[in-house]
């Protein structure tokens, strides 16, 4: 998801046309609406991933434990960041090095590592009011690009301890311990009080090229934890994502949103039969009906990429019956639906590259049809 970070800073200029108030083409109403926690700002960096994943965290706490807490994004991100570089060092420079990723990240770091509240640790320490990682993601490539260059015939003890000095320069160096609720922890005790394990998570996806009910590889760049999914079709993984929503589960989503089908400023995603129709956003448009091949087809054009993450809530119709579904993105409160957003049905079927979600998100029958 690091095309983002590109996006984000036009921030302003995504939704400068906001200023009129306009009555909505497309009327919402909800019909399933997931607790969740409430939208957060990734500024400008490409950590979509990491706010979708913590977000995601914490509707699981508040699901299984009834606590709502505002986690740290940065304690992942700098957790993430150590291990991209270790294994950036491992692969000899052949493996991705960005500020991307995938929901799944956070579950992986948070399970090593540990997680603190965002109060303890904002990453905010280089003087802005939100976070600003362009700098930094050069430095810590650069250090990275520098220890494979193997200057002294071995690499040295020294480059791990240069990729945490850049991050406490610019993250701030993270506390060893904090309190909640009155109680001293410490990142890894705070975790293991309200434990999220990731075997109890899966990834599931929709690829004609792989065998169906099986695992299978997502390759895509930002995937450098190399992490499967179960393959589905697109009617199954349809029908994955609306049980877990209709049985209080909510889903981390890896999908595009560089197309012209997306609207920051009406806060909606669909899939129009015309993109170039002239009246797109003044009525309501035809949605082309999308098929197994139309989605793998767009995967191998590049035209649907992992370019964002974001967190799905709930379900909606607009006046007509078409279906949609309620999206907690990681941009503020901006938009027409401060901080969330609606994609119709064919938008996630031509868009999505895979979802994270609890393994009993799923029927008993899909859970047996995956051998789960």
């Amino acid at each position: 998801m690091a095309a983002m970070a590109l996006l984000l800073g036009l921030g302003t200029s995504l939704f400068a046309q906001e200023a009129e108030e306009k009555e909505p083409v497309y009327k919402i109403t909800e019909t399933v609406n997931v607790k969740h926690t409430p939208v957060d700002n990734q500024g400008s960096s490409g950590t979509c991933w990491c706010f979708a994943g913590v977000g995601f965290v914490e509707a699981e706490i508040l699901r299984i434990y009834g606590k709502e807490f505002n986690l740290s994004e940065m304690f992942v991100v700098r957790n993430a960041w150590t291990e991209k570089v270790a294994k950036f060092v491992r692969m000899h420079g052949n493996n991705t090095l960005s500020q991307g990723g995938e929901v799944c990240d956070v579950l992986y770091m948070i399970d090593k590592y540990g997680m603190m509240p965002e109060a303890d640790y904002s990453g905010k320490v280089i003087g802005e009011e939100r976070h600003m990682h362009a700098e930094m993601n050069e430095v810590i490539n650069g250090v990275a690009r520098a220890i494979i260059k193997n200057g002294n015939k071995k690499i040295s003890p020294a480059g791990p301890k240069a990729v945490q000095g850049v991050l406490d320069a610019y993250l701030g160096e993270a506390p060893e311990e904090f309190t909640v609720d009155g109680k001293k922890y410490t990142a890894k005790s705070f975790a293991e009080q309200y434990r999220i394990d990731p075997a109890n998570y899966i990834e599931i996806c929709s690829f004609t090229t792989e065998e169906y009910n099986k695992p299978c590889m997502v390759e895509i760049p930002d995937n450098w934890t190399w992490t499967p999914a179960y393959n589905l079709t697109l009617d199954k993984l349809m029908e994955a994502v609306d049980y877990a929503l209709e049985h209080g589960y909510t889903l981390g989503w890896a999908q595009d949103v560089s197309n012209k089908g997306f609207s920051g400023k009406n806060g909606l995603g669909i899939v129009p039969e015309d993109p170039d129709n002239e009246k797109l956003w003044e009525e309501i448009v035809a949605e082309k009906q999308v098929t197994d091949e139309d989605h793998q087809r767009a995967y191998d054009n590049w035209d649907a990429g992992d370019d964002h993450s974001m967190l799905v809530v709930g379900i909606a119709k607009d006046q007509n019956g078409t279906k949609y579904y309620k999206i907690k993105n990681s941009w503020g409160n901006r938009g027409p639906y401060k901080g969330y957003w609606y994609c119709s049905e064919q938008y996630l079927r031509q868009y999505t590259i895979f979802f994270t979600l609890h393994k009993d998100a799923l029927s008993k029958a899909m859970r047996k049809d995956l051998g789960l």
